[in-house]
């Protein structure tokens, strides 16, 4: 049973394309948002066993920006990579040469939410020309040492036991309900049931996604390899991070110590949600990059559908506690 986007409204008013192109041996399908003569464009490499609908609540937020959302190699509707590994420099290699591919470098923004913050993290280290660079529930510190251990452990060993199964006996483990339910039911922290059902339908829905076990399983090792911190010395645009109080994967103090490392860095700290702020928090989301864009003076003010609209979803009223804000800090 389909459970109705409390975000599905907004997204219906902004046309919505798909293509595909080949980059690296992926053929790599995308999706287009918002109108073509956008003043800024913002492309998207999202989470782990994530693809292209995941921001879309914070897309949906923004309508005068095109976003491009593409399906990263192995997930959702794009083949593997043939001609580098599903590493982070291999993922990062395919961010830069799609970007690249589509006429946008040195002009569109890279936005990473969690594994993606990796990726784009280390294009733009790697010397992507990009006016700046936003990261989404940031992975700041390495992922063994998040503030739940327990069930970091848990998870290395489940992904590293389907890695050495056969092929089908690892995919069958890894598409396993409870597995995904679990996850689910872990990361969000919203009290809201109606919020917390769509969220389930979502990982249900799209995180079984994947071209492959072995896909999976080499980007499950290329999330736990590096993280932000292994490439911020090198990031010399200006960038914020919009990351989370509750975040079962990476502690505040991490992010705090990056911001600190980082020559131009700004720091969103949203109050009372965890690792799954574009489901939760998109509208606290959209507005801390609306900000941060205006500061940097790369995009003017939103229309005004828009600002009403960002505050129009069932979602909006009913976050996860009564502190839900912003707090935001500069090094």
């Amino acid at each position: 049973m389909s459970v109705h986007s409390p975000y599905a409204e907004l997204l219906n008013r902004m046309p919505i394309e798909r293509h595909e192109i080949v980059i690296l041996g992926s053929t790599t399908r995308y999706w287009v948002y918002g109108p073509d003569d956008a003043p800024l464009t913002i492309v998207i490499a999202h989470g782990y066993r994530g693809e292209h609908h995941g921001l879309e609540p914070v897309i949906a937020q923004m309508p005068g920006i095109r976003w491009i959302g593409p399906d990263m190699p192995g997930f959702g509707e794009s083949t593997p990579l043939t001609e580098v590994p599903h590493s982070i420099d291999g993922f990062a290699k395919w961010l830069t040469a799609f970007i690249d591919a589509l006429g946008l470098t040195g002009t569109a923004i890279p936005l990473g939410h969690s594994f993606g913050s990796i990726i784009s993290s280390k294009a733009v280290a790697d010397g992507l020309q990009a006016p700046a660079l936003i990261l989404i529930n940031p992975i700041s510190n390495s992922g063994l040492e998040g503030p739940s251990r327990v069930a970091t452990m848990f998870t290395v060993v489940f992904y590293r036991l389907a890695g050495r199964l056969s092929a089908r006996a690892g995919d069958f483990l890894l598409k396993q309900w409870i597995v995904v339910q679990f996850m689910s039911s872990v990361l969000a922290k919203s009290k809201n049931r109606q919020l917390r059902r769509w969220i389930h339908y979502q990982h249900h829905t799209y995180f079984n996604r994947f071209a492959s076990r072995d896909s999976v399983v080499e980007a499950f090792e290329a999330s736990i390899s590096a993280n932000v911190s292994t490439y911020s010395d090198a990031i010399g645009v200006a960038t914020l991070l919009v990351a989370a109080e509750l975040d079962d994967i990476t502690p505040v103090q991490a992010h705090r110590d990056l911001v600190a490392t980082m020559t131009d860095a700004k720091l969103e700290l949203l109050m009372g949600v965890g690792h799954l702020i574009h489901y939760e928090v998109p509208e606290l989301a959209a507005a801390a990059i609306h900000t941060f864009l205006l500061e940097q003076g790369l995009f003017g003010d939103l229309p005004p559908e828009a600002r009403s609209g960002r505050h129009s979803s069932p979602a909006a009223h009913s976050e996860p506690s009564a502190e839900s804000g912003i707090e935001s800090s500069r090094p």
